[in-house]
């Protein structure tokens, strides 16, 4: 699946998706950070589900209506376990599922808005 991690997103995830065989971009590894509606027009012109511990986000998607191929916001998941999280939501879910949704993750929960 191909992911782009926002900055807020730690940066060691990218290894834990790629060893788990999806394509993850990470933003923090860009020359500047350009903003939220950048991040999810590249998110969505590439493909990618965006992950974010960010909600402005969904507001982005929901509010304004900005096109995106699928949000994954983590809420309260410790800096270390987000790769893990993010590969375990993944292989539960599928593309089909998540491709287009704005999805929630907190501890033990799973919100799919499609």
């Amino acid at each position: 699946m191909k992911l782009l991690l926002d900055a807020c997103v730690w940066g060691g995830a990218v290894a834990d998706l790629q060893v788990a065989g999806h394509d993850a971009v990470w933003v923090g590894n860009w020359e500047e950070y350009p903003g939220d509606e950048d991040i999810l027009s590249t998110a969505y012109a590439e493909k990618r589900i965006l992950v974010t511990l960010d909600n402005d986000f969904g507001e982005l998607a929901v509010v304004y209506g900005t096109p995106h191929s699928g949000i994954l916001r983590l809420v309260d998941v410790a800096a270390k376990q987000q790769g893990v999280v993010c590969t375990q939501i993944l292989d539960t879910h599928g593309v089909k599922r998540l491709s287009g949704a704005i999805i929630t993750a907190t501890h033990g929960r799973l919100r799919v808005r499609a």
